[in-house]
């Protein structure tokens, strides 16, 4: 059973080892940009995802397995974002 998160800005999605499931963008606009981060709290030296441009309305699910993180899940937002990260 996945958990989820409804984020605005910048946060720490998971302070411990996990799967990001997916993230379902509700808004973007103002040069929206996502970058996820392997991290258990606000360090951005790993990259699971660099940085992408979202759009509304679009869901980015990355499979049944999702993809793991050893320390952390840590998403970093500008611009305006509106989104759902689901995780385990």
């Amino acid at each position: 059973m996945a958990n989820y998160t409804q984020i605005d800005a910048t946060a720490n999605i998971k302070p411990s080892a996990g799967k990001l499931i997916g993230i379902m963008v509700t808004a973007a606009s103002g040069t929206p940009t996502i970058t996820v981060y392997d991290s258990a709290a606000t360090t951005t030296t790993t990259p699971i995802m660099k940085v992408f441009t979202p759009t509304a309305a679009t869901a980015y699910n990355f499979g049944v397995n999702g993809i793991y993180a050893n320390k952390g899940i840590y998403i970093v937002i500008s611009g305006t974002v509106s989104a759902t990260v689901y995780y385990d």
